[in-house]
């Protein structure tokens, strides 16, 4: 990477709110820049050059990218984060991926026959998903194609069009790179549809497999001539692809195969007896390398989703003669079998406060479900501003908090507003869900700077303290402390504020967390800190009545806790490219350290832990994995990336897209059950989401367009 200004001079510091870092590339429409946001996700930034800022037709043309590239931010895509076309500089804001391109990786050696295979499955299903968002890409290349640990993904729709786009015959201009340009781009211009991807995809392939395009030549022209009137050359491709490849290559559009029937023969070719893809984990099988079960993933992905398909259209089609409520079933299913346009944006980071899992809510839920049967619970959907709330349980009730908003209280039977009071700046955003102890509300606004407690039952305000830059703020019990960012805490009675007591328990760079390390007792502390070299994490169980560490322990690596279970913490440990490779136990009553290693690595995951002790992986990639104390049980490629963090309950996992669906998979059958629709607000995008909140059988959400809703959690198909 280069340094900004020795290499580029007169382009923005920033970009929106994101600074912009080193420069990783400059092409024709602009230079794309490493930046970080608030959370510290990695960015690329695209900025447009000033010539073309001031050209009307290229701002429209940029519009476009930006609208492609959210209608396609998903599992094969770099997610969309943030863009605005209409600033003086243009720009977009997209997940980096740190990864080789194609062109790149085929520059070190081409690729073998199982690499061979993988890499067009990928491609296939990529095809598959931004074509049925209604987006041609249109440029499908090697060095628009990244070679991610965890998949290819798909990059770049400065030329893509949507199907329904008034640009999309605007010009009778060659648009396009000639080796990988489908015959119809060079005759046909105006007439390019999705076939042209795929013809894009048969080169790209025979370049990953030989090193040169299947019409070779130093000449643009001469390319264009070959590609229109000759056949492609397939020599070095392996036998069981060539044939597909060629088809992929007809003249005619109509002649070649839709990314869907490629995704079918793909499955043929790769898997040809499904007896070895019967299960993605094999019980009797001795542990396989990465190689071998990204190979089974694929394969398990692509069975996995056909059924969804087969099942969804068989209860649609005996739901279509149940009225309305049978025809809303249907769509919801059919969304689910289909897998809607994947969401835009960042990893959202996970919460966990005692009250809201432990004797408190217990026996709230208890009083609540005593007696005759419940009424029936109907879905409702509230509306809170005009960005995604962060929302937490305590007492019976749903308590949220937004931009402009310090904490709102909801009816959790109807989502009615009982009370909401308003951040003493409007506008700012709050960190973390409202958290609760002493019998109050806390809440931290400003930016981080103010911690707030508010009287439950009416939001009236008992006591406020203010916060250093970059503290972290835990309730447990009846205690809420304060870390500031150099490791010292101060614990303060939640009832009241005062200081029970200031020491120095974690270091630079600690994680802090509360919940109970058995179901019914009283919270405790926990605090993560990582060596300054990355190889180990200090873990240590503080007591938060005095501060005194319980239990200390040095796990390898650097791992981040996500939860307690029946005596044991749960970490996620990372490496220095925050790919999760493993899930770590400690049993705290014998500091016994168990790491389970994942099959394959997850990009900036995210965890939680189940009742019964499984812990469950997302990753931005879309894949969900279940992983109990000895293995890597299963492992659901969702198809959405960048969700919420994983909340786990009554046997099912749910997400929360971030384009707003709520989804849920069955923890026993792994396999998606349910999804809300999207909700996603106009053009906003949320950076991150926080998970659902479960409680009393019920799941509670919020999406970017502001929204608050509550579904049953009983009966996902339903929604």
């Amino acid at each position: 990477m280069h340094s900004l200004r020795a290499d580029y001079v007169g382009f923005p510091e920033y970009a929106g709110q994101y600074r912009l870092e080193s420069v990783l590339g400059s092409g024709g429409m602009g230079v794309v820049h490493l930046a970080t946001s608030g959370s510290g996700l990695k960015l690329a930034v695209k900025i447009v050059h000033p010539e073309h800022a001031v050209d009307p037709e290229f701002r429209a043309r940029f519009r476009q990218e930006v609208a492609a590239a959210r209608r396609v931010s998903g599992a094969f895509t770099a997610p969309v984060v943030d863009a605005d076309p209409d600033a003086e500089r243009p720009w977009m804001a997209t997940l980096f991926i740190d990864s080789p391109t194609l062109a790149e990786r085929v520059r070190e050696r081409v690729l073998d026959p199982p690499e061979l295979t993988r890499l067009a499955a990928g491609l296939a299903e990529a095809l598959r998903d931004i074509h049925r968002a209604g987006v041609v890409h249109r440029d499908l290349k090697p060095s628009n194609v990244l070679m991610a640990p965890d998949g290819v993904r798909v990059i770049d729709f400065g030329i893509s069009r949507p199907a329904d786009s008034d640009l999309r015959t605007e010009t009778g201009k060659l648009i396009g790179t000639p080796p990988y340009m489908a015959p119809e781009q060079f005759q046909r211009p105006r007439e390019v549809g999705t076939a042209a991807d795929v013809f894009a995809l048969g080169a790209v392939l025979v370049h990953a497999a030989t090193g040169r395009g299947p019409f070779d030549s130093d000449s643009h022209y001469l390319v264009a001539y070959q590609v229109v009137h000759s056949e492609p050359d397939l020599t070095g491709l392996p036998a069981r692809l060539a044939p597909l490849v060629a088809r992929c290559l007809a003249k005619e559009p109509a002649e070649r195969p839709t990314a869907e029937a490629l995704i079918a023969e793909m499955r043929a070719i790769a898997y040809p007896t499904a007896e070895d893809t019967q299960s993605f984990v094999p019980r009797q099988r001795p542990r396989r390398p990465v190689a071998a079960a990204l190979a089974a993933d694929e394969a398990t992905h692509l069975r996995e989703r056909a059924a969804v398909e087969d099942a969804g259209a068989a209860v649609a089609a005996a739901a279509s003669a149940g009225g309305s409520r049978g025809r809303r079933r249907r769509v919801a299913l059919a969304a689910a079998g289909l897998g809607l346009l994947l969401a835009c944006g960042a990893a959202g980071g996970y919460l966990m406060s005692g009250p809201s899992s432990g004797p408190e809510r217990l026996a709230a839920e208890a009083a609540a479900t005593a007696g005759s049967a419940p009424e029936p619970f109907a879905p409702w959907t509230a509306s809170l501003g005009d960005r995604a709330s962060t929302c937490s349980w305590s007492a019976a009730a749903l308590y949220c908090s937004g931009p402009g908003t310090a904490v709102a209280r909801l009816d959790p039977a109807n989502g009615s507003l009982l009370w909401s009071a308003r951040t003493t700046t409007p506008g700012t955003l709050q960190t973390g869900a409202p958290l609760h102890g002493g019998g109050l509300v806390l809440t931290v606004t400003e930016g981080g700077r103010l911690l707030r407690a508010l009287d439950p039952a009416t939001g009236t305000e008992r006591w406020n303290r203010k916060m250093p830059q970059g503290a972290q703020a835990v309730g447990a019990g009846s205690r809420v402390l304060v870390a500031s960012a150099d490791g010292k805490a101060t614990a303060l009675d939640a009832a009241s504020g005062a200081v029970q007591w200031t020491k120095q328990v974690g270091g630079v760079g600690s994680l802090w967390r509360a919940g109970s390390e058995e179901p019914g007792s009283d919270p405790v502390l926990y605090v993560s800190t990582p060596a300054a070299d990355g190889k180990s994490t200090q873990v240590a169980v503080i007591d938060p009545a005095n501060g005194t560490p319980r239990t200390q322990v040095r796990v390898a690596g650097t791992a981040e806790p996500f939860g307690l279970s029946h005596g044991s913490l749960y970490l996620l440990a990372n490496d220095a490219q925050l790919m999760a490779h493993s899930v770590v136990r400690v049993e705290l009553g014998s500091r016994t350290v168990r790491s389970v290693r994942l099959l394959a690595p997850m990009l900036q995951a995210q965890a939680t832990v189940g009742p019964d002790g499984v812990a469950y992986v997302f990753g931005i990639s879309g894949a969900l994995a279940a992983v109990n104390g000895e293995r890597e049980q299963w492992r659901l490629e969702t198809g959405v990336t960048a969700a919420s963090g994983p909340a786990a309950g009554e046997g099912r996992v749910y997400l929360t897209a971030l384009d707003g669906r709520l989804l849920a998979v069955d923890a026993a059958t792994h396999r998606l059950v349910g999804q809300t629709k999207p909700r996603m607000g106009g053009d906003k995008l949320a950076p991150t989401l926080p998970a659902p909140v479960l409680a009393a059988g019920k799941v509670y959400a919020s999406a970017p367009d502001g929204s608050v809703f509550a579904v049953d959690g009983t009966n996902p198909a339903g929604w």
